[in-house]
């Protein structure tokens, strides 16, 4: 871990004790926390900054197991911000005593594929590399994007519960056998992208806090399990009460206070037989890999990945959605000009659905290609949420300013039921003398939802959602006979 401000005292602060800094534990007398050798009042960090909420765990205490757990908001950025809320140092005696004999809580976290890229390593999330996902229209699991909140659950098959909750509070268990051989076995395939897929490009926009996911947060497998509604119907559900708002799902990875990674989908949504939600045992036909959710994944077709929760520990059906962090405090788009100071998490809804987006796959940004015939070829994939099937993909290779509709490959031939992806491809044609040019696609769905052009209209804080027209540079090597002169903006 890099060296940071509060490795050591700073000069002319004040010094406090652990037993000091335990008398801060609520707002009403300042909330104090401890890292490493700061003392820092937090009070006001936690209402305004990402992984404020994580930082409240350790109120009155050291932060450093929580953030040890979360370290995915240990970068710099954040780490700076906490510095400007310190108030002094810790005793040399108490340093370090946060963390003694507390092992790494990602010690059995699983082996993965050399070739994922890590955006995190603890929790650990990372992306496959941009040229194989047009290359298989299902995503192989291996090479699968990772988005992990928490460590990996080592969970026995054999022990396995999932608790099921109806509206009225009654609560029964399912075993992993019984999800297995009571309920049909049904198979589906359906996309799963993070609401932050494409964030890297919105950071080139503005700094924005989060992981710096390029264009492979998401991927496109079958799915196989059994229907929620089976299962709610089976145990004597009735999942016509109206009473019933939300459907509540929680993992069995757990924070050091014992809180799972929480989500929740719109009854309306989840409780519909058409809507194909089900809970899935099996991904491209082999059992859920740990990272992916083993035993039990929940999969929530055209939803956003955030809800279509992992290590599935239990169901409620709710008259509220989910109180989990990533529920209210995540996972949610602003306006471009809504700031840390001036966000307010409560007046956007979580994101369910997803728009529109396409992305170039090959060729891929700063490289170099040779012509055949004077002809570029492109390729890559494009997706809507909620089902709409894609029914355009549009590629220049001169910046938008002339278009070439590409040859769509997809195995959902409905409209509005198109739970995977579409692969496209297409060839374009390039001028003679041609030295560089911007590859640029667009998609359109079936209600006629298209990408915006540029990605400043839809920057924001979190950098979620970013479906702006994919863009790409290229060199082109030049002819044996000819000669690269012309630049293609």
């Amino acid at each position: 871990e890099p060296k940071s401000r509060a490795d050591d005292p700073v000069p002319g602060l004040p010094e406090y004790s652990a037993d000091d800094v335990a008398r801060h534990a609520t707002k009403e007398d300042r909330i104090w926390v401890s890292y490493k050798s700061g003392v820092y009042d937090v009070t006001d960090f936690v209402d305004q900054h990402p992984g404020g909420d994580n930082i409240l765990l350790g109120a009155g205490g050291g932060i450093d197991p929580f953030w040890n757990l979360y370290a995915v908001h240990k970068t710099p950025e954040i780490l700076g911000m906490l510095e400007g809320f310190r108030i002094g140092n810790l005793k040399a005696s108490d340093v370090g005593a946060a963390t003694a004999g507390i092992d790494d809580p990602y010690a059995t976290d699983p082996r993965r594929h050399p070739a994922l890229k890590p955006a995190s390593v603890k929790p650990f999330n990372a992306e496959p590399p941009l040229t194989i996902l047009a290359d298989n229209y299902k995503t192989p699991n291996e090479l699968f994007y990772v988005r992990n909140h928490l460590p990996v659950p080592d969970v026995d098959p054999e022990d396995y519960v999932l608790e099921v909750e109806g509206i009225d509070g009654e609560s029964q268990v399912l075993t992993l056998e019984d999800i297995k051989t009571k309920f049909e076995k049904v198979t589906i395939t359906s996309v799963v992208q993070c609401a932050g897929n494409r964030r890297s490009e919105l950071n080139k926009v503005k700094k924005v806090k989060g992981l710096e996911w390029g264009p492979c947060a998401i991927g496109n497998a079958t799915w196989s399990g059994a229907r929620l509604i089976d299962v709610l119907h089976h145990l004597g559900m009735d999942t016509d009460d109206p009473r019933i708002e939300h459907v509540v799902f929680d993992g069995l990875d757990l924070d050091p206070t014992g809180n799972p990674y929480g989500a929740s989908v719109p009854a309306h949504k989840a409780l519909n037989p058409k809507a194909d939600v089900i809970l899935a045992y099996e991904m491209n036909g082999e059992p859920l890999p740990r990272d992916h959710g083993f035993p039990i994944r929940a999969i929530v077709p055209g939803v956003v990945g955030a809800r279509n929760v992992k290590w599935l520990g239990s169901i409620r059906l709710s008259a509220e959605e989910s109180s989990s962090f990533w529920q209210q405090n995540d996972y949610k788009g602003f306006c471009p000009s809504t700031d840390w100071d001036t966000v307010d998490f409560k007046s956007a809804p979580a994101i369910q659905e997803l728009p529109i987006t396409s992305v170039v796959c090959s060729p891929t940004e700063g490289s170099t290609v040779k012509l055949k015939e004077n002809k570029l070829p492109v390729k890559g994939y494009a997706w809507s949420g909620g089902g709409r099937r894609v029914v355009r993909v549009d590629v220049s290779a001169d910046g938008g300013q002339t278009w070439v509709p590409a040859q769509l490959h997809s195995e959902d031939d409905t409209l509005h039921k198109a739970w995977g992806w579409t692969l496209w491809r297409v060839d374009l044609e390039v001028p003679p003398g041609t030295a560089e040019l911007q590859v640029v696609c667009k998609a359109v769905d079936s209600s006629y939802n298209a990408q915006p052009e540029n990605a400043e209209g839809v920057w924001n804080l979190r950098g979620v959602l970013n479906n702006a027209w994919h863009r790409v540079r290229v060199k082109v090597q030049a002819e044996e006979g000819g000669a690269s002169k012309h630049k293609i903006q």
